[in-house]
């Protein structure tokens, strides 16, 4: 089930600051005036950096300042992997589930991650630190199994053992160990 259908009656667009507009506006004018919608992707990146997630509320204030349909929009955000619908841990960890990493133990580093964090696929930890996702394929199927973290470091060769040393070493520098 979608954002879009989970919500009852209209959606009120997200208030943009200022600064917001501005970055948009950046964004937008490296286009022809017409082809403005071909910012959506930097605009959406700006809202999931600066709240950690691209809402629903989000998707119509990018929608009405570009001037296109939310749906449109919304197709977008569902359609990226890098995007979060929802809120996320301060560590999301992407792990490539796709075939040539599933025959390289790509759903073995999954289930590691599982057990090690205490969560599902698709679930955030209690403390708010990782939330751990699937992926389809991350563009380095030699050096399966592979994840992304943060949607920017790539991680390879995740054995059990540099799995651990990973989120070992996430949680002493968050003081969480």
């Amino acid at each position: 089930m979608s954002h879009a259908s989970q919500t009852s009656g209209p959606v009120q667009a997200l208030a943009l600051s200022d600064a917001t507009r501005a970055r948009f506006a950046r964004e937008a004018a490296k286009y022809p005036a017409e082809q403005a919608q071909s910012a959506v992707m930097a605009c959406l990146s700006i809202v999931q950096q600066e709240n950690g997630y691209v809402s629903v509320e989000a998707e119509q204030a990018i929608a009405e300042f570009l001037g296109m349909p939310v749906m449109a929009v919304h197709e977008v955000t569902t359609f990226y992997n890098m995007y979060n619908q929802r809120p996320v841990g301060k560590f999301k960890l992407n792990v490539c589930t796709n075939l040539p990493c599933q025959l390289r133990d790509g759903y073995k580093a999954l289930h590691h991650l599982e057990q090690k964090l205490g969560v599902s696929m698709g679930e955030t930890t209690a403390d708010g630190l990782f939330t751990l996702q699937q992926s389809e394929c991350l563009g380095a199927c030699a050096d399966s199994p592979v994840m992304l973290d943060n949607d920017r470091h790539m991680c390879s060769f995740m054995s059990n053992d540099k799995l651990d040393q990973l989120i070992d070493g996430l949680r002493a520098a968050e003081g969480k160990a």
